[in-house]
């Protein structure tokens, strides 16, 4: 049995790791901490949960659990890990950005592989740290990643890409407000958002002279969960050969589906999956890709990669299905 702790116990990508880990077969949750929260049960933030979990939210860590899950916020987790020392054997997986980069992979003797399993599944198997990919990034990338491996990434990338106010965290802003939110839409750091550069970094693992600009808009949707991801760019390949080079990329990576029907939101919700959909217009490739940015954009993925690194089934813990409505 794999014990668990969990640090940032209070936000939505820690409420998704507790209720997926409820119901893994392998693991035993040992302790969430959130200092705002100490010695309440975790039912105070994660309303959902009443009557599922006694437990209550902690502000001390046990050093020795088989794994930790770094669930705070961005630049956070660098602080934490200097002033928080665990076990040799402890397996760190961290869903912040502190370590994503490769400038940033080493800190203090450890060094943390980018955790996008259908990227890096031989290293996350034999990695003792992690840095859980954006839930951006891994829309994009998985949209992309058959190209590059291809070398067919010869042109700029257009991206727009709509994401739910989960992404922006927790905590209370002006564009996560309910009055602000619904019925409306917004687009924020355009083409400079924080993910490009770990997109960036794995397209040149496969594809190490694309130069072309990757051009991205990133939106605000008025729902809570959920990734709507559309890209095109030039590429004078036939559909035909596209989707073979798409399922053939994909073939041992259980949650991904590549389709040439339309897609929507729905399909992925609450899953960890992606679904990917190619349609040729011309010289132009449109791939449509969508996921639930908590799960395969946060917390699945994160426990896909505990998974790996612990030899289990890859999909233990996340056979999760869609609500359809």
């Amino acid at each position: 049995m794999i014990n668990v702790g969990i640090i940032g116990g209070s936000g939505y990508t820690a409420g998704e790791l507790i209720r997926i880990l409820m119901f893994h077969p392998n693991a035993k949750l040992d302790f969430v901490y959130s200092t705002t929260n100490a010695g309440k049960p975790l039912s105070v933030a994660h309303h959902d949960l009443l009557g599922d979990i006694e437990m209550n939210f902690t502000d001390t860590v046990n050093p020795n659990v088989n794994v930790v899950f770094l669930c705070l916020g961005h630049g956070k987790s660098k602080t934490f890990l200097t002033e928080n020392q665990f076990a040799g054997h402890t397996k760190i997986i961290d869903l912040g950005n502190d370590f994503r980069l490769h400038k940033d992979e080493v800190f203090d003797c450890k060094k943390f592989i980018y955790g996008l399993p259908e990227l890096n599944k031989a290293a996350i198997k034999n990695a003792q740290f992690i840095a859980n990919p954006g839930c951006f990034a891994t829309a994009i990338q998985l949209a992309l990643l058959p190209l590059a491996e291809a070398k067919l990434l010869n042109s700029d990338v257009h991206i727009n890409a709509t994401t739910g106010s989960t992404g922006a965290g927790v905590g209370l802003s002006e564009t996560s407000h309910f009055s602000w939110r619904n019925n409306n839409m917004s687009h924020y750091k355009a083409f400079d958002h924080q993910h490009l550069g770990e997109i960036s970094e794995s397209l040149h693992q496969l594809q190490d002279n694309f130069k072309n600009e990757l051009l991205f808009i990133p939106n605000r949707g008025d729902f809570p969960r959920g990734i709507f991801a559309t890209l095109y760019t030039n590429c004078n390949e036939s559909l035909e050969s596209l989707v073979t080079k798409y399922e053939a990329f994909y073939k041992n990576q259980p949650f991904v589906t590549v389709t040439t029907t339309g897609i929507n939101m729905k399909q992925v919700v609450q899953t960890n999956k992606c679904i990917i959909s190619l349609v040729k217009k011309g010289n132009r490739i449109l791939i449509t890709s969508v996921i639930d940015n908590l799960v395969k954009g946060a917390s699945g993925q994160a426990i896909q990669n505990m998974n790996l690194m612990f030899g289990l089934e890859e999909t233990t813990g996340l056979h999760l299905k869609p609500s359809g409505f």
